[in-house]
């Protein structure tokens, strides 16, 4: 999972680093070859562009530093922790949802891939089987029961 994480990461900064390096320069130097700097809405346009691009390699640097640093063997294995996938049952309405616990740079919603800084994943971290959780959502209060995980460890 880190793996992948890492690869997503590293393809979405190559992407930004060509832009960076040679797209964002050809528009700010068609833009300077128009003239008046002042009021040249393309210019403005692509030196705001270099500046998010730069902000998010910034970032994109420091996320890979800190998957290199996750140590997998402090991944709990008894436990709900990073990487796991839970079964969990909706004590309103039984309904069993799935989620696995993921970073918040590689969430998947159609996988039922949640960050472990989102509620429900704050909730769910250190839980066992059988254990409940009260969750305050935007939609209202919801309780889950944990039924069933899977640690990174046994996946």
């Amino acid at each position: 999972m880190i793996e992948e994480l890492q690869q997503k990461l590293g393809e979405e900064a190559e992407t930004l680093l060509h832009e960076l390096n040679v797209i964002l320069p050809r528009e700010i130097e068609k833009a300077v070859a128009q003239g008046d700097l002042r009021e040249n809405s393309e210019y403005t346009a692509a030196l705001e562009r270099q500046g998010f691009v730069r902000a998010r390699l910034d970032y994109l640097a420091r996320r890979m530093s800190q998957l290199g640093s996750i140590d997998i063997e402090h991944v709990p294995t008894d436990r709900v922790g990073f990487g796991s996938k839970v079964a969990v049952r909706d004590v309103q309405d039984d309904e069993i949802e799935h989620f696995t616990l993921t970073l918040g740079d590689n969430i998947n919603l159609d996988n039922n891939d949640i960050s472990m800084e989102s509620p429900i994943g704050r909730a769910l971290l250190g839980k066992t089987r059988g254990e409940s959780v009260s969750v305050i959502l935007p939609g209202g209060a919801r309780e889950f029961e944990v039924i069933d995980f899977e640690t990174l460890h046994d996946l």
